[in-house]
């Protein structure tokens, strides 16, 4: 076999590997009972060990020397390869392993802590974790010439540093400033349109909600929907896990999070089969993946257009005089809140910019983990002006630390902005895109996308993809020309 060969067939033997470990992830969210989780950390420690030690083989080494004279997408496969194998081979596998085992635990510890509103029951396991992730940040960022921070960064989204991201969230601290006390005078002047009081069933939410993913492009022939304490999209192109959660009192809440979703899942669906199990097959980094939950929940459905469709599907399903009014005044409420999943999308960014310039500062040793309740309180008042009457509404809330994904945060708000690119650009191209979302027709928009995004893989970077499919690198004003279009007008 030529060395260019016997790389494609090592690296889909390491995404099985992969695809295993994410199924046993949704495993442990969806169905697991607690007793299981040491087992489970082991097992995703095993598969971990099992990955790395394939990715520093010495056979792969050597066919990543011998390899060459590749074109298009060949040679981008190549190049991720190779970097992927330069990540690997600077880490020893025990650290591999133990910062698997170190995120089950404290995950695991993290549930009942934000139930309990119990930071100190918690502590502990994220000083390991954070310990072990600054080691690993330390390693990574001496072999691939970044500091520790970005090196994190990288791991999600390749080619935005912590730099770019602080100038980009300062920029849009700064109009934050001046767009929330106008956003917020504008909505006291209006009458208020509440939505109909519950309760909203949960089976009827759930057949609604699976209806809505459907017809947004969604195979169910290879995707499922269940429920966990944080919904998220895992899984793999050919058997997609998305979960929600539900509120009988908030309708809401689910159907949202479905759609959020399944961006994600339709991107995964939509990547290009033909290089499934390979680098270049997979997606452009979690900050492209965030733009297209985004452009589907925020963008799309949140629009006077689509939530005049959902108006009339979420009446039918409720037996509830439910009104695009209505539905506005839920989905496109500003309002300064703790929460960061029930944010909305003005005031949303400004979680994010929290837990950016906290996790740097917990990654660096500037603030100790025992100090993060009173860091986060300070940073929130400061942002928005208000703060946490508790942990589980302050620095519990999320999973991310917890399970050892520090560096993931800014994708979210990166995200965001792409989204705001992507869809006027868009527009542009759909003039009858609205009359389409009043249907409740994406298909427009996901063709448009997957044309764009989806089936470019990983062949193209971030700003690449934005470049091709928008004319421009990320460009935040098309950001706030969207959010100054909904929310100050």
């Amino acid at each position: 076999m030529r060395a260019y060969d016997r790389l494609k067939a090592a690296f889909h033997r390491i995404a099985c590997l992969e695809e295993a470990a994410s199924m046993l992830s949704w495993d442990a969210a969806v169905m697991m009972p607690e007793g299981g989780t040491e087992a489970r950390g082991e097992q995703l420690a095993a598969l971990a060990g099992l990955a790395h030690d394939s990715l520093c083989a010495a056979e792969v080494a050597e066919a990543l020397e011998a390899a060459s004279g590749l074109e298009g997408w060949d040679a981008r496969n190549l190049a991720l390869m190779r970097e992927a194998h330069l990540r690997a081979a600077a880490l020893p596998r025990d650290l591999v392993e133990a910062q698997v085992r170190a995120g089950r635990a404290c995950e695991t510890l993290w549930r009942g802590a934000r139930r309990e509103n119990d930071f100190s029951a918690v502590r502990a396991a994220l000083e390991e974790v954070v310990r072990l992730t600054r080691e690993g940040a330390v390693i990574l960022g001496q072999a691939l010439g970044l500091s520790p921070y970005d090196a994190l960064m990288s791991q999600y989204q390749r080619g935005i540093g912590a730099a770019e991201a602080e100038a980009i969230f300062t920029r849009y601290e700064a109009f934050l400033r001046e767009a929330l006390p106008r956003a917020e005078a504008l909505q006291a002047r209006r009458p208020p349109a509440p939505l109909p009081p519950g309760p909203y069933p949960q089976a009827a939410q759930a057949a609604l909600a699976r209806d809505l993913a459907e017809a947004a492009g969604l195979d169910f022939r290879a995707a499922r929907l269940d429920v966990s304490a944080h919904p998220f999209c895992g899984g793999i192109p050919t058997d997609i896990r998305i979960t929600t959660r539900y509120d009988e009192a908030d309708a809401c809440v689910a159907l949202m999070s479905v759609l959020h979703e399944t961006g994600h899942a339709l991107y995964e669906q939509n990547l290009p089969r033909a290089w499934a199990r390979q680098p270049v097959g997979a997606a452009a980094g979690m900050a492209v993946h965030e733009s297209q939950s985004l452009i589907i929940e925020m963008q799309a459905v949140r629009s006077d257009a689509y939530l005049s469709y959902l108006a009339r599907r979420a009446a039918a399903a409720f037996a509830k005089p439910v009104t695009p009014e209505g539905l506005r005044h839920r989905l496109r409420r500003v309002e300064r809140s703790f929460i960061r999943v029930e944010a909305d999308e003005l005031t949303y960014p400004a979680h994010v910019l929290l837990r950016f310039r906290l996790e740097r500062a917990l990654l660096s040793g500037d603030l100790a983990v025992a100090d993060l309740p009173a860091a986060w309180n300070e940073g929130f008042a400061r942002l928005l002006g208000l703060t946490p009457p508790d942990d589980a509404r302050g620095c519990l809330q999320d999973i991310h630390w917890y399970d050892g994904a520090i560096g993931y945060f800014p994708s979210y708000t990166l995200g965001a902005m792409a989204a705001a690119q992507l869809m006027a650009a868009a527009r542009a191209a759909l003039p009858e895109l609205d009359a389409a979302l009043a249907r409740g027709d994406l298909a427009p928009l996901t063709g448009w996308l997957a044309a764009h995004v989806h089936r470019r893989g990983a062949s193209a970077g971030f700003n690449e993809i934005l470049q091709e499919a928008t004319g421009a690198p990320l460009d935040p004003s098309w950001f706030e020309a969207h959010l100054t279009a909904r929310y100050l007008r």
